[in-house]
């Protein structure tokens, strides 16, 4: 029997959820407040210090930039790869929680 590693999921799961909520928000920027206040909704339990994480780990990936981390406030944006990753036009990197496209 394999054991679920629920943190590892829970972070991959984010990650997607994040790059959702950028997409929302094209063409512009997002605050990270707004990110969380969506990932909350999702029931998804993160702390602000986790989402700048992830975000930190999504712009590594070159699917995010991020502006405004001298200040009080991140933003994102999503890069053209991290476009084709929400549009299914590339496939996700390891670390992504995508779901299948089903259609």
């Amino acid at each position: 029997m394999h054991e679920v590693d629920l943190e590892k999921a829970q972070r991959e799961e984010t990650r997607w959820r994040i790059l959702r909520a950028l997409d929302a928000g094209r063409p512009l920027s997002v605050s990270e407040t707004v990110v969380y206040r969506a990932l909350a909704d999702a029931s998804l339990p993160i702390s602000p210090s986790t989402l700048r994480r992830e975000l930190d780990y999504l712009r590594d990936k070159g699917l995010v930039d991020l502006t405004g981390e001298d200040g009080p406030v991140w933003a994102a944006a999503l890069t053209g790869h991290g476009v084709d990753v929400v549009e299914y036009t590339v496939a996700a990197p390891a670390g992504i929680a995508r779901p299948r496209k089903w259609w």
